[in-house]
């Protein structure tokens, strides 16, 4: 064991200070955070682990590193006496410059994180500490001081040594170790003397780090404690539920169930071993591990990339999991990996695989297909608007609400089953919010028919039409544009205005509202609703004017045909106000931003405030009463 009272020369040491954030953030540690400490063990081994993947990568094409014999491995030993507890591993190791760059500088963006979210009361900050890249100061939990000697893989590479208190300073100082890798000495704190207990450690790795890939020798034992099980290369059978779970929550962090998984063995049309899971949620929260989107992907059990992208569409990147190949080359590197033919197919495999589960899912479970909506459907619609090769077969996947039944959520294929004797086009309607939506005036017809319409009021439902055209034979039509063939049920037999007073009305509206509109019309359509916006022809579809909208292009509220219903009763009650008065100017003014309001294109909603408290004043000062309708 390394001497902890050794004095190094002033020549061989250097003293460095920690910065402003990693003084605080060490101070947390130290003096704060007590719940679970064991966490500190989990990081150390995640460390290890990573340099040793790093080695064995790096072993694929170059066998020019220091002991290329050795065993890829990590041994823990404790002196239970003196209270010390030492880690070391045969990775990559680190040179002076490393390990001031890895050991004496936390990135200023991952303390900044960690010490907001130490101002949540609700964060249990043991389990935020790998995300942020401060895993390692974890240690300091438990320490009195740490001293990590480390020796690069790179031929000719001097030892180094890190030693730090979690005071102000750290010293690097020249070491002896003739074997390559990083060991790390840790003298416990008197209050944590219960990790120098090599029972106790065990059992540590058996709940947080079971599937480290490598080896983890404890004490003198030859038999490593860990199963280091590639789970994803067994067969399924020999997997049981429950370890599908334990693996899912090492891999993620995630304390959460995932929603389903699908293991995937298959040497044809590729050699694949993959294990993939949807998580429950779409937020990863501050507490995941896995940083990036992307799924690990393995060349004969050596990690070849972290976080690969080109394994899944665009549109499935919430997937996590590994993918293991053995026809992929051992010297690929992860620069070129995506140019190769295998990586297409493999993604057509895999892809394949996770649609056939979701749509088993929608079949054989609705209500957690649901759950799986809610948290994942944005990206379905992304995949219909964005991957036109892809989208035909999310359209089966895809889950609407509807006028008729605004709580349920409909399928395509329900929503055809449910159509009109002699309905030939699919309905929708796009919208703000779920409830304003259902007030619209376009659906005065359709409701007044009895024909369901989809409601869309995300904003990527915009963007999925432009790629949901057609569905099986029936085209999607927005009933604002819809043709109609007869009026509304509700206003047969309803007096309407006399032609000559609603021309005289229309000229009103027009002199009021000017350029803002192109034209003023009747309505054959309305019954519900004073009035409505239409497209004049020629003109932006609805739902093409809001994805100008929300992708922040040169943006103006579209000039519309206000169309209005000659049948109701605040127009009619229009009439008998005084054409000179600005009672009459306000209320058309209103009925025209209240149609804009309704489509989602009032530049300012909260503009029309004074307006309508000056119509309330004039009615309230008259004796009047406007009604509600």
């Amino acid at each position: 064991m390394a001497d902890a009272n050794r004095t190094p020369t002033k020549e061989e040491t250097q003293s460095y200070p920690f910065k402003a954030e990693t003084k605080q953030l060490l101070n947390i540690l130290i003096h704060s955070l007590y719940k679970d400490r064991e966490v500190f063990l989990r990081e150390l081994l995640s460390n290890a682990s990573d340099a040793l993947n790093r080695l064995r990568f790096e072993m694929v094409t170059n066998q020019d590193v220091l002991d290329p014999k050795a065993e890829l491995a990590i041994r823990i030993k404790v002196d239970k006496e003196a209270h010390m507890l030492i880690i070391q591993d045969t990775g990559v190791g680190m040179t002076k410059e490393e390990i001031v760059e890895n050991l004496g500088t936390i990135a200023q963006s991952g303390a900044r994180k960690f010490l907001e979210a130490t101002r949540e009361k609700s964060a249990d900050l043991t389990q935020v500490i790998g995300q942020f890249g401060v895993g390692f100061y974890s240690v300091f939990m438990v320490a009195e001081w740490v001293r990590v000697t480390s020796r690069s893989y790179k031929p000719g590479a001097k030892a180094v040594s890190w030693y730090a208190t979690g005071e102000d300073k750290y010293q690097v100082d020249s070491a002896e170790m003739a074997e390559r890798g990083t060991k790390v000495e840790i003298k416990l704190k008197e209050d944590a003397a219960e990790f120098a207990d090599e029972q106790r450690l065990k059992n540590i790795i058996h709940k947080h780090s079971e599937y480290i890939g490598f080896p983890i020798y404890v004490g003198e034992e030859e038999q490593p404690v860990n199963k280091q099980t590639s789970i994803w290369r067994m067969s399924k059978q020999s997997v049981s539920e429950d370890q599908y779970k334990d693996f899912y929550k090492q891999l993620t962090l995630d304390f959460e169930d995932p929603l389903l998984h699908t293991h995937i063995v298959t040497d044809a049309p590729v050699q694949l071993y993959a294990l993939l899971y949807i998580p429950g949620k779409s937020d990863r929260g501050i507490f995941s591990l896995r940083r990036e989107d992307g799924l690990k992907l393995y060349s004969r059990n050596i990690l070849i990339d972290e976080y690969n992208k080109d394994l899944l569409p665009e549109h499935l990147r919430f997937v996590q999991g590994v993918v293991d190949s053995e026809d992929l080359p051992l010297n690929v590197s992860r620069e070129t990996i995506q140019s190769t033919a295998l990586m297409a197919r493999l993604k057509k495999v895999i892809s394949g695989q996770i649609m056939k589960e979701l749509e088993t899912l929608a079949k054989n479970d609705t209500e957690k297909y649901q759950t799986f909506w809610k948290e994942f459907g944005v990206y379905l619609k992304q995949g219909v608007a964005t991957s036109p090769t892809d989208a035909e077969s999310i359209y089966p996947l895809l889950r609407f609400k509807t006028n008729l039944q605004p709580e349920v959520w409909s399928s395509l294929e329900e929503y055809v089953g449910r159509m009109q004797p002699k309905q030939k086009e699919i309905y929708f309607i796009v919208g703000d919010d779920p409830k304003s939506i259902l007030r619209s005036p376009h659906l005065d017809y359709f409701e007044s028919q009895g024909t369901e319409v989809l409601l869309l009021t995300e904003p990527m439902d915009s963007f999925m039409l432009m790629g949901l055209r057609k569905y099986k034979d029936l085209e999607l039509k927005n009933v604002a544009q819809a043709e109609i063939s007869d009026k509304p049920k509700e206003t047969e037999g309803q007096e309407q205005i006399a032609d000559a007073d609603f021309s005289k009305l229309i000229e009103r509206f027009k002199q009021v509202l000017g350029e803002r509109v192109t034209d003023v019309r009747a309505s054959n359509r309305l019954s519900q609703s004073v009035a409505r916006l239409a497209d004049p022809d020629g003109a932006l579809n609805p739902e093409l004017q809001r994805v100008y909208k929300y992708l922040g292009k040169e943006y103006e509220v579209p000039k519309k045909v206000l169309e209005l219903n000659p049948s109701h009763v605040i127009l009619k009650k229009l009439l008998d106000v005084d054409p000179a008065s600005d009672l009459q100017t306000l209320i058309i003014e209103q009925i025209y931003e209240s149609a804009l309001l309704v489509e989602g294109l009032h530049p300012d909603p909260s503009s029309m405030t004074p307006r309508v408290q000056k119509i309330i004043e004039a009615a309230l000062g008259s004796g009047k009463t406007i009604s509600r309708e």
